[in-house]
């Protein structure tokens, strides 16, 4: 395992402090020392950088008990801008973000149905990015990295998406083939650590300790924050839980193997229920996730009982999928994320709910919430948007670290 340098711990600090700068905005030293663990004197000296590095502002002063008045810092919103991507099957959806983490673009592009080849994704991600910044009129030296997160394994230090199941994608260079067309520096990842973290910022996870975020889209997984922190697994691939085997020699999933849990609560697994237990469905779109998940969604607010009823059938898996979450890491908060989730809504968590009391210990059954995840805007594209935040704040280490003058463009390929 590679250890931690000195700098690591240093970078790791700062971007602690500037991430409870962003929750907390104003806040005082002494409030960033008690929420971080960090020394007054370390607080101050890194406040000190992130001023220096025009990434917050002094705001004022407030009253203490009995002693001197606290100086104030806030994020400077204007002090740089951040790019999320959101690659996923069916679409490339990318937002545009202030130092704050405010939404100030948004742009998508639709995958359709054959577009699997790497070019063509990286085409439409190019598209997408060049839209934010058009839109948004940002200065291209204004943008501090781009964020990309695609499903699958990915190896962050080198850039490359290794396997990718939905596209049969292995070892393609994605941040070299995204560096033809974006002058910015670039981070890879994929969808279950951004919305972990994205929730850890902004969401249901937020001052949590230990939070499991359930992806539910076309692709299952789980991102796990533990010890109020992101886990990774010792090759970036923790959370794969969409791949551990729910039935025993069931239905084949894109992976190759049987029986895993994404094949029967994913949008297709989904799709395929319908199909097999009501196949003339008017609720079934032929080849299209999308228009038949929000069919689903429709008729379950409706009453509709074939909704009702493959509905029943997916919680049926997700609840006992979820139960050995739950078992297995004792979670304060499971959180329902990604774009099923959002479209079946509340009628899926209290089903979800029930199914996992059924199944799961009572012990750690009773200290878990299930919840919907609330966050209003695309929560990969903010939690890429954090990693590219991350990874500036690693750049701007290493060449303080170096004491030469910022060097020309250069492809990042990790942050921590």
């Amino acid at each position: 395992m590679k250890r931690g340098t000195s700098r690591d711990i240093r970078t790791a600090n700062r971007y602690e402090v500037l991430r409870q700068i962003i929750a907390e905005s104003p806040t005082s030293r002494q409030e960033l020392a008690a929420a971080t663990g960090l020394s007054l004197a370390t607080v101050a000296t890194l406040v000190g950088e992130l001023l220096d590095l025009r990434m917050i502002t002094e705001v004022g002063f407030e009253d203490s008990a009995g002693g001197r008045p606290r100086g104030l810092v806030a994020v400077n919103a204007s002090g740089g801008a951040l790019i999320g991507v959101d690659i996923a099957e069916t679409y490339v959806h990318v937002e545009l973000f202030d130092l704050a983490l405010n939404v100030l673009a948004r742009a998508e592009e639709d995958v359709r149905p054959g577009e699997s080849l790497p070019e063509q994704v990286v085409g439409h991600v190019a598209a997408a990015v060049g839209s934010v910044v058009a839109q948004a009129g940002v200065e291209g030296a204004r943008v501090l990295g781009v964020g990309v997160s695609v499903p699958g394994q990915v190896d962050r230090d080198t850039g490359v998406s290794e396997y990718a199941p939905n596209w049969d994608w292995h070892d393609v260079p994605l941040l070299d083939l995204l560096t033809e067309h974006l002058a910015y520096p670039l981070y890879l990842d994929n969808p279950l650590r951004a919305s972990a973290v994205a929730e850890l910022w902004f969401g249901a996870a937020r001052g949590r300790g230990d939070a499991v975020v359930v992806n539910l889209g076309t692709g299952v997984g789980a991102g796990l924050l533990l010890g109020g922190g992101l886990h990774r697994g010792v090759s970036n691939s923790a959370g794969e839980w969409g791949h551990t085997t729910i039935v025993l020699d069931g239905r084949e999933c894109r992976c190759g193997k049987h029986g895993c849990v994404e094949a029967y609560v994913g949008a297709s697994g989904i799709m395929l229920t319908l199909r097999e237990t009501h196949p003339g469905s008017a609720l079934l779109h032929a080849e299209d996730q999308t228009a038949t998940i929000a069919a689903l969604a429709r008729g379950l607010k409706g009453g509709d009982a074939v909704a009702a009823e493959v509905v029943r059938d997916t919680v049926r898996y997700l609840g006992a999928g979820i139960a050995d979450l739950v078992n297995l890491f004792n979670p304060e908060v499971v959180v329902l994320s990604s774009w099923v989730a959002a479209a079946l809504g509340e009628p899926l968590v209290l089903a979800v709910r029930e199914a996992v009391a059924r199944h799961a210990l009572p012990r750690p059954t009773a200290a878990t919430e299930i919840v919907l995840s609330p966050i209003p805007t695309d929560p990969v594209c903010l939690g890429a948007a954090t990693f590219a935040l991350e990874g500036a704040l690693q750049s701007v280490g290493q060449r303080t670290s170096a004491k030469r003058a910022a060097p020309g463009r250069a492809k990042a390929r990790n942050s921590r």
